[in-house]
This record gives C-alpha cells, structure tokens and sequence, in this order.
C-alpha cells in the first residue's frame, strides 16, 4: 500500500489566522489567504477594496473568527463588522475607502482666522472665542495650534487648506466625523490595547535590590486603554497633598520594582473604583490598571500588603495625617473657620477578643473600635485619630486640642462644633483658654432641668446657606451660666452665649451654646453651621458605602495595655446585690405595715391587744432586711470601680491601629479628590446637585486614549452614557487644563486631558 505524504496545510512564511488559516504578505504591500493549502483569496498593493473583501468572506465561510481575522488584518473587530455590514449595503463598491477631507466649506476664512488670533491674544478662552467668531472649539484649537508643529492656521497636518480638500472619509478604524464647521486633523492611528512596555530589567534589578526608588512610569501611546478616567484624579490628588505629605513623613520604601508614590497612586485609583482593600485587587485586571499607572503590572494582593505592613512598621501614621491636615490648612484656609469633631464606631465581626461598645447604626453593643474624625466646614474629611478604649469624645476632644492649633496656626481662632457626647463644663474652659471657640448642644435641655422661654422672646431670623439657599428659624439669643463642678476648674463660672430655636408646631425648644459673639455669628448663623454637623455624618455613610470605612485592612492585632484601667465587673454584681437587698426591705416593711394594719383594725366583735413581744415579732423581719442592706452597701463600697485590665481580661487585643490610619488617609483623598471634581461640575452641569457624584463616578471608570508627546500625557477620553454628562465631562476637562500644570507622579509629562465629540466612535 503506497502512502502519500501529506502536503503542508500552510506556505512557510504564512502568518496563521487560525487552524489551517493563514496569510501571507507580499513585499509590495499586497497579500494572499491559504485555507487549508489552498490560496483562496488574493489582492494588490493598494486594492483596499479586495483586501476588505477577503477578510468579510474568511468570517462568512467561518475559517476564522472576526476577532481573529481583525487581529490578522490589523484592525479592531468592530472594522470586520463595519465591512461586513458595507458589503452587504453596495457590494464590492462599498468597500471602497472614502476620500477623507472635509465635507463642506470651511468657515475659517482669513477674516475669521485672523479674528480669532486676535482674541487670542487679548487672552479670551477658547470657548469664548469660538463663540465670538461663530465656529466650534476645535476650530479655535485648529487656529491657535503651536507653529512648532509645522502646521499653518486653519490646515490640515498635511499641508491643504480644508476648504481645498474633498470628501470626508474614514481611518483604519472606521472613525466618523460630522457636524463639525471644519473636519479636525486626521488623528494619528493608535494601536487598541498594545503591549506595555517591557521591563523586564528593572524588575531584575529590583529583586536585587538596585533598582533605588522604583520604576518609572512610561506611558506607550495607545486607544481604548480601560480606566483610563482614572487620570481625572491626580490634579485634586496633588491638591489634597498625599504624595507630598507622605515622602515628607516616610521618605522612601525600600528598593522595589514598586516606589511610595506608586503605591499611593494605586491605593487611590483602587478606592476610586470601589475597590479600597487590597483584595480588591483580585476584582482588577493588574494589565488593565498598570497602563494606567505607566507600568507593564499593577501591584497585587501580596505587594499591597507588604507594602502596608513595611509603612505601618514605621509607626508614622499619627504624623501622616497630621501632615495631610496641615495641608489641607494650608490649601483651604477658608475651610477651617468651622471644625466638626465626632465619634465614628467602627463594629468588628472577628474572632478576636476586642472591647465592647455601643454601635449606634446596629442598636446594640458589640465588639467595635472608636474614632474620632474632625472635618472642616464642608464636611470633607481633615484628620482622624485612633480614641483610647472607654475614653469619652470629651477626652478625645482635649486631646486633640494641641494639634488643632497646630494645624491652624496661633493666630488663628477656630470653631469646634460637637453634639452632647463632648458635653463638659471642664473642656468648654479650656476650648476658651485655648484660643478657640465651642458650638454645641444643650445638654438634658428638656424637662424641669431647663425652663423654656416664653413665647415672646423668640424672633424670626434667617440665614444663607453655602448652597445659597435661605434658612428660616424661630430664635431666642440668651446668655447662660455653667458652673464647672470637677478638675482643675472647679468652681469657675463659664458665661455662655445661648441660642434656642424653636419649630413652628413643636412645644421643644433646642438650646445651643456657644462662645462666639454675636458680631461675628449671628443667631441664625449658630443654628446653620451646629445642624451642618450632619455633613460629617453624611460622609460616614458614603464612605462606609463607597470606600470602605468600615473594612478590616489587616488582621494583625497588638496587646491591650494590662495596666489599663478598666470597668471592675464586680461592681455590678454588688450593685445588683444592694437592689435586691433594697426591695427585701421594702417587702419586709410593706409586710409589717400589713400586720399592723390588720391588729389595728380587727373584726368586728374582736379584742386585739399589741404587745411589745408581738411588735418584735413584726419588726424581726424588718430588721434583717435593714442588715442586709447595710453589709451589702458596705460591700458596694470596697469594691473598686475600676480595676487594671490584666485583672479583668488578660487576654484582650486591639486591633492594628497604623494600617488602618495609613489606609483612612489613602481613603480620605480620594474622597477629597472625588469631592473637588464633583464640586467642579457647578454651572457646567444642569443636575449637579442630584447627579454630580454619579456623573464622576463614571467619568472615572470610562476608558480614553492615552498618547505621551513633547513632554505632555495626553488623556482623550471616550463619551459617557449620554451627550449631556459629555458635555460636562469637556467642560471639567477645560477646566483641568487650565488650572496651574500637574504632572503625573514620578514623571515631568504634564496632563492634557480632552473628551471625544459624542457622536465620535473610536
């Protein structure tokens, strides 16, 4: 039997498509298909028509796929399907490319040319100008483009003018322009998605510990990069201060292929995408995020963790959010005049034995750590601090006295605003001895404690909010007078100003106080800023919902301190024992009193004599009870009230507390960075009030073109969901270009950022 060899299925210098599929180019530019050792089609150099034609009908016989076949013919595979759908309209005629050029005349005729030149230089913006000349922004670019691109006003890159061009056509990647007074340059043809840039070498040299700071970001220009939104954040990012504060704090990790800005960036472009604790990681394509970071790999779970731990090992954390408060002091002076000061109790599910506390969101006590957060007038986030297991926000807020001053400076006289918890004729002494002034809730202001003013006290008043809005209240302005019964002030007498308000249909009145004089605050003004607290409240519930507040970051605990001194749980008991010995008393009498009553009146036709043994007998019981009482108060009393913690509870821990203030600074500027671009949406976009945050929050996440050129990272990002977001996506990036120049971090390319025109498909 003979055996004939079988021939090759593919020529040897074929480039596969898929099994059995290939393509092989030829040097003039022309190419031939071979299916399965077939050449099945063909086309000349410059025949795009027929080298479209092939790639249709390879996806029509089903030899290959259209993303394989895109990949094959160097296109993206919505191309594939635009040929397909081409063929099928016209036919072999609708292959054929399009002249590319403008559709019509354009409208930069010399006198509109030289008009716009000329509001250029008496420093009109481009949005003014292009309304002034009656053409579109992109026009306005086209003229005012630098002449070291080798591009006269009002032409193309190659040379015409665009009213001598002819048709407008379409790119590789099918790009459609329309609706524009003239067709803007022909953008230069990105790769989709190319392959980062190696680098292979410095993570060599940083697993030998050479590489020193980290690796640089380089950037390879390139189309539909994912998340590429992200790029938004790092001009409020230099606002807020992270970079700066942490390099003055930590200096330097140790030598790795990833440096502290690196992995600063990383954790806030992971917040921002709802993903703040380094398991997010493994919901994040690390390709996807390290081109956006100008690297081949984003860090991972295991870097993320051992960067923290190398951070937290430090033990700086308390100074790093000192130096972003001090910051945002200096940035933000204007924010500082009010500080609001709250507890947040963060509740833990572990297995570990941590203190109990009262968790005021779930209604009941459990496990949980305290903190304490100041936030500046708005209510973005300034500072946090870790509080001390069963310490009060009034000792909390004494603590934080010192660098409150610090951080604002000696001259300067700030407002503290607190609720009831920090209620302490003690602290209120010393608020004022320290330079600043307190607003706060009336403690047990209802009742017979505090009378209520009468009806003709009260006035209308009225105050304009931030938001511009008009308040209306009903309100008394009074002076009161606490008297300071414990510490080193005892027995001063504090005069506090009191401001009471109350609602039409309400009999409660609220009373407020506060050491502000009324030529500085009016009455209204006190009412305003003390319900502003909730702003801070507001912020807890965003982050727990957006950043993750509430997250454990590391499951490293430290022993509590055994000297600690702690509830003594005894005393309860002997407490419980003095109740029960009061209510046998009580009993007993009410028993005795019952004996009495019935001897003193017996029935009728009955003689009862009470005698001096027959009260004895009564009294017995009474009298036991009284001893009892008396040996259970006494006992009571020997009890401590508090004992040291090794006594109580030897074994408990408290959870790592410099992981989790790195992490809360990380969380807190993105958050001010989120909060800065919402802000900046005001009278760029009708629905800011309701839609601001969500509109930013996709902005973030959308994808965009990133091209590094002439010292500039240029950021063109795709369209959002709907025309109106794009617009107002524009308009920010307007503004972000002309606010003072940021560079991306580690880099000297400064950020450019633009937005596709809505109807622009890439």
């Amino acid at each position: 039997m003979l055996t004939q060899v079988p021939l090759p299925l593919l020529p040897h210098d074929a480039a596969k498509i898929a099994p059995g599929v290939g393509v092989v180019a030829g040097p003039d530019g022309g190419g031939v298909v071979w299916v399965h050792g077939l050449a099945t089609f063909a086309w000349d150099a410059g025949d795009e028509a027929a080298r479209r034609l092939a790639a249709v009908q390879l996806v029509q016989l089903k030899a290959a796929t259209q993303v394989q076949v895109a990949q094959a013919f160097g296109v993206i595979p919505v191309s594939v399907w635009r040929w397909a759908k081409a063929l099928a309209g016209g036919g072999v005629a609708g292959l054929v490319p399009a002249v590319k050029g403008p559709q019509r005349a354009s409208k930069l005729t010399p006198q509109v040319i030289e008009r716009i030149q000329e509001l250029d230089r008496h420093g009109a913006g481009k949005a003014a100008i292009a309304a002034a000349a009656g053409v579109s922004e992109s026009s306005v670019r086209n003229v005012l483009r630098p002449a070291a691109d080798g591009v006269a006003a009002g032409q193309d890159p190659a040379g015409q003018d665009p009213a001598e061009t002819g048709a407008a056509g379409a790119d590789l990647a099918e790009t459609d322009v329309a609706d524009a007074d003239v067709a803007e340059p022909e953008p230069e043809v990105l790769p989709v998605l190319p392959d980062p840039v190696a680098r292979d070498a410095e993570r060599a040299l940083a697993r030998s510990g050479l590489l020193g700071e980290g690796a640089v970001p380089v950037f390879r220009p390139g189309a539909r990069y994912p998340m590429a939104g992200l790029l938004l954040a790092l001009p409020p990012l230099a606002q807020c201060g992270l970079l700066d504060c942490a390099r003055q704090v930590y200096g330097r990790l140790r030598s790795g292929f990833y440096g502290l800005e690196v992995m600063l960036v990383t954790g806030v472009f992971m917040a921002l995408l709802r993903e703040a604790r380094a398991e997010g990681a493994t919901r994040i394509p690390p390709d996807a995020l390290g081109r956006v970071l100008g690297l081949d790999r984003a860090p991972e779970v295991k870097t993320i963790r051992r960067k923290l731990a190398e951070l937290a090992a430090a033990g700086k954390a308390a100074d790093l959010q000192l130096a972003l408060a001090s910051h945002h002091a200096a940035a933000s002076p204007d924010s500082l005049g009010f500080l609001y000061i709250d507890g947040h109790t963060r509740a833990y599910f572990g297995k570990r034995d941590i203190q109990k506390m009262h968790v005021t969101r779930l209604k009941f006590p459990g496990p949980a750590t305290e903190e304490t957060w100041v936030t500046d007038g708005a209510g973005d986030p300034l500072l946090v601090v870790m509080a001390e297991p069963s310490s009060s926000l009034a000792a909390q807020i004494r603590g934080l006295l010192p660098d409150l001053r610090e951080i604002a400076g000696p001259a300067r006289r700030l407002v503290l605003c607190f609720d009831r918890g920090g209620w302490s004729p003690a602290l209120f002494a010393e608020i004022t001895d320290a330079g600043s002034d307190l607003l706060t809730y009336r403690k047990n202001d209802t009742g017979k404690d505090i009378p209520d003013l009468p009806e003709d006290a009260f006035t209308a008043a009225t105050w304009t909010g931030d938001d511009g809005c008009a308040h209306h209240y009903e309100l008394a302005d009074t002076t009161t007078e606490i008297k300071i019964s414990d510490g080193e002030h005892k027995g001063r007498v504090l005069e506090l100003r009191q401001v009471t308000r109350r609602k039409p249909g309400d009999t409660r009145q609220v009373h407020i106080l506060t050491t502000r004089p009324a030529a500085d605050l009016p009455a209204a003004g006190v009412i305003y800023r003390m319900t502003s607290r909730w702003r801070e409240e507001n912020y807890f519930r965003y982050g727990r919902a957006h950043f993750a507040l509430d997250a454990l970051d590391t499951y490293a605990v430290t022993p509590e301190d055994p000297e600690r001194m702690v509830p003594n749980p005894a005393k309860k008991t002997a407490a419980a024992i003095v109740r029960t010995a009061k209510e046998n008393l009580a009993d007993a009498e009410a028993a005795r009193q019952g004996k009495l009553t019935a001897l003193h009146q017996p029935a009728p036709g009955q003689e009862v004599i009470i005698t001096n043994t027959i009260l004895a007998r009564l009294d017995a019981p009474v009298t036991s009870a009284r001893r009892d009482l008396q040996a259970a108060q006494a006992a009571a009393r020997a009890v401590p009230a508090k004992i040291p913690l090794a006594e109580h509870n030897p074994d408990m821990v408290k959870l790592d507390t410099e992981t989790k203030l790195i992490t809360h600074a990380i969380r807190m500027t993105a958050c001010n960075a989120e909060t800065i671009l919402a802000r900046a949406l005001n009278g760029s976009y009708a629905r800011a009030g309701d839609e601001a945050y969500a509109l930013i929050r996709e902005a973030l996440h959308t994808s965009g073109d990133i091209t590094p050129a002439d010292g500039t990272l240029h950021i063109r990002l795709d369209p959002l969901s709907a025309p109106r977001r794009t617009r107002a996506l524009a308009a920010l990036c307007e503004q972000l270009n002309t606010t003072p120049a940021t560079t991306y971090p580690g880099t000297t390319l400064t950020l450019h950022y633009e937005v596709k025109n809505h109807h622009t498909t890439t």
